[in-house]
């Protein structure tokens, strides 16, 4: 369980990482992780049921996962180059169940393109404990290629609930990323004891029309979210900002407003 555990919070770091604008391998994409290894002096484990995807845009990478059996959820967010072999991320802000990090981070990644997307290698990690290993996450390409109008990476500006005649402001920071057919978000909330939360969702999206994204939800830290599908109402602001409204059951309506990364 130990080294379980370390493998998932491990990903977290491994996954940021990214290229410079060369695209030397193409990486703009989205993709499952298949499976991650953890190699060490003590221990070299192999998993193959981590719950992972990551978009790369023109300029944008995003990733997020879901430990399943207890639902914990992690994120991270930022710029990206390749070089060679080598993929740089740059990121801006990441999340794992109550810590987060809004300071930017730089991580260097090896990176080797595969017949069904590419593998990653970090080195020279540590753990609590001081143990040197290596991590090594494969992908496989989810991708599909149909450009879309919300395509990139975004930052929620605002965020309310409407019921009825009343409104109230939720207060959290989130980011979202669409990108290849599929989309993920991820954001932190306190709670009244200012207590930190991480909740992400990710899924394929379609555009049904102009005004209209649809959602489809494999992964969720969120049992109301996960497997579900959500018809969005959206409202470009320009190719800057939009605006997205989901309409509850109880004929609520759900508005979060972004603004692109730049």
């Amino acid at each position: 369980m130990k080294l379980a555990t370390l493998a998932f919070m491990v990903l977290c770091l491994a996954c940021n990482t990214a290229p410079e604008k060369k695209e030397v391998m193409g990486i703009a994409g989205a993709y499952k992780m298949s499976s991650s290894r953890v190699k060490g002096d003590k221990f070299d484990s192999t998993y193959n049921d981590l719950s992972q995807l990551k978009i790369y845009t023109g300029e944008y990478m995003m990733y997020a996962n879901v430990n399943v059996p207890d639902s914990i959820g992690s994120f991270g967010i930022g710029t990206y180059h390749i070089n060679g072999d080598t993929l740089t991320e740059n990121v801006i802000y990441s999340a794992h169940d109550s810590v987060y990090n809004d300071k930017p981070e730089t991580y260097k990644l090896a990176v080797q393109k595969t017949t069904t997307g590419y593998k990653q290698l970090i080195t020279g990690m540590h753990d609590n404990d001081g143990n040197k290993f290596d991590l090594t996450e494969t992908y496989d390409s989810a991708a599909t290629v149909v450009p879309t109008t919300v395509d990139g990476a975004w930052k929620l500006v605002k965020r309310y609930y409407v019921l009825g005649k009343d409104t109230s402001s939720i207060i959290c920071t989130q980011y979202k990323t669409y990108y290849a057919g599929y989309t993920i978000w991820g954001g932190t909330w306190k709670d009244s004891l200012n207590k930190t939360h991480t909740g992400i969702g990710y899924g394929k999206f379609t555009m049904p029309a102009a005004n209209k994204v649809k959602e489809l939800m494999a992964t969720s830290t969120f049992y109301e979210v996960r497997g579900h599908d959500f018809d969005i109402d959206l409202d470009m602001m320009g190719s800057d900002g939009f605006k997205q409204t989901i309409h509850n059951p109880d004929g609520s309506k759900s508005v979060e407003v972004y603004e692109r990364l730049k």
